[in-house]
C-alpha cells in the first residue's frame, strides 16, 4: 500500500483529502475474509456470526477489527514516540539516590582535586590552635599539633582510595587468571587452583592480609598488595563459574569446531559475556577494601606519620 489512501466516497474527483496511512473511518462491520458477500455478521444457529448464506455449522466469523479515531491514532503514536520517563521513576524508587551520587562525587573530588577544597597544609600546624573544637575556621578541629582535621581528611582520601583501588586492581586481574584456567582448561589444573583457592578462603581476610604485610613490610603499597591477595579467592570461585557456564555454550561450541584457538575464545567469547557479574563484584569489593585499608592503617601498618590517611586520623584520634 501506499503511505496514504483516499477517504471514503472520495474515488473520484475530490482527490485532494488524503487520510493516513492505517487510519480507517469508523462504519458497519465488515467480513474479514474476501470473497464473501455483504451483510456479514448475521445471526446464526447458537448464536454463532455467520456471513451472508452460510450453512450453519461452519466457522465462526472473525472478530472485527477495533476501528479508531484521529485522536486515538495520534495518542497512540505519540506514545511509541515519546521515551518513557524512566529517571523520574528511579528517583521516585530510590529517593536517597541521589545523595549517594552526591557523596561519592564529593570523595573523588577530595582524592584528585584536594586543594580545591581546602587552604590549609595537611602537614603543617599552628602550635597555638592546638585541640580546638569544629568551628567556621576549622570545620572538622584541629589535632595536638594545631594541624587542621578537615584538610587532612580530605588530602588522605587520595591515600587511601589509591590503596584501595590498587588492592580492588591486583585481586580482579589475579582472580580473572586463575578462574580462567581452571575453569576453560579443568582436570588437574583445575583441582590444583580450586585447591589453593580454597585454602585463601579458610583464612580470615584481615589476618591473611596482616600476614602478608609482616613479610612485604609496611607502607600504602604493601597493604594494597595484602588486602588485594586476601580477595582473590572471591574473584577466582566467580570466575571459573562464569567460565563453565559460558564454555558450554553453543556459539562457543561452533566457534571451537571451526579451528579457534583456546586463548582466542577466550578473550573474544568467553570473558565479554563473564564481565558482568565479575565487573559487579568489583564494584562491592571496593568498599570491603576501603575497610580494609582502613583498618590496617589504624593497627599501624599504614604510612607512618604525619601522613594524612584516614586509619591513622582515626588512630591518631584516640589520644
Amino acid at each position: 500500500r501506499g503511505d496514504c489512501r483516499l477517504a471514503a466516497g472520495r474515488f473520484r474527483g475530490h482527490r485532494n483529502r488524503v487520510l493516513p496511512r492505517r487510519y480507517r473511518a469508523p462504519g458497519p462491520r465488515r467480513g474479514q475474509q474476501p470473497g464473501h458477500p455483504g451483510g456479514a455478521g448475521c445471526g446464526g444457529v447458537g448464536g454463532a456470526d455467520l456471513y451472508h448464506r452460510q450453512l450453519a455449522g461452519g466457522p465462526a466469523v472473525p472478530a472485527a477489527r477495533p476501528t479508531y479515531s484521529r485522536s486515538c491514532t495520534m495518542s497512540l503514536a505519540l506514545t511509541a514516540v515519546l521515551p518513557r520517563p524512566r529517571y523520574f521513576t528511579v528517583l521516585r524508587r530510590r529517593p536517597l539516590l541521589p545523595l549517594g551520587v552526591i557523596v561519592l562525587l564529593l570523595v573523588l573530588g577530595w582524592a584528585l582535586w584536594p586543594q580545591l577544597f581546602t587552604q590549609f597544609d595537611p602537614l603543617l600546624g599552628v602550635p597555638a590552635n592546638a585541640l580546638q573544637s569544629p568551628s567556621t575556621a576549622h570545620g572538622f578541629g584541629t589535632d595536638h599539633l594545631g594541624r587542621d582535621l578537615y584538610s587532612r581528611t580530605v588530602y588522605g582520601a587520595g591515600l587511601s582510595l589509591r590503596a584501595t583501588l590498587l588492592a580492588v586492581l591486583i585481586a580482579l586481574f589475579s582472580g580473572i587468571v586463575l578462574g580462567v584456567l581452571a575453569g576453560f582448561f579443568g582436570g588437574w589444573v583445575d583441582a590444583v587452583l580450586m585447591r589453593c583457592v580454597e585454602v585463601l578462603m579458610a583464612i580470615p581476610a584481615l589476618l591473611l592480609a596482616m600476614a602478608v604485610i609482616t613479610v612485604l613490610g609496611f607502607g600504602t603499597v604493601n597493604i594494597a598488595l595484602a588486602v588485594g591477595l586476601s580477595s582473590v579467592a572471591t574473584f577466582a570461585r566467580l570466575v571459573r563459574g562464569e567460565v563453565l557456564r559460558w564454555r558450554a555454550s553453543t556459539f562457543v561450541e561452533a566457534a571451537s569446531a571451526c579451528g579457534v584457538g583456546p586463548w582466542t575464545l577466550i578473550a573474544r567469547h568467553i570473558l565479554p559475556h563473564a564481565s558482568a557479574p565479575v565487573l559487579a563484584l568489583a564494584a562491592l569489593e571496593f568498599g570491603s577494601a576501603v575497610l580494609s585499608v582502613s583498618a590496617l592503617s589504624f593497627l599501624g601498618f599504614g604510612a607512618p606519620p604525619p601522613q594524612p590517611e584516614w586509619g591513622l586520623l582515626v588512630a591518631e584520634g584516640r589520644n
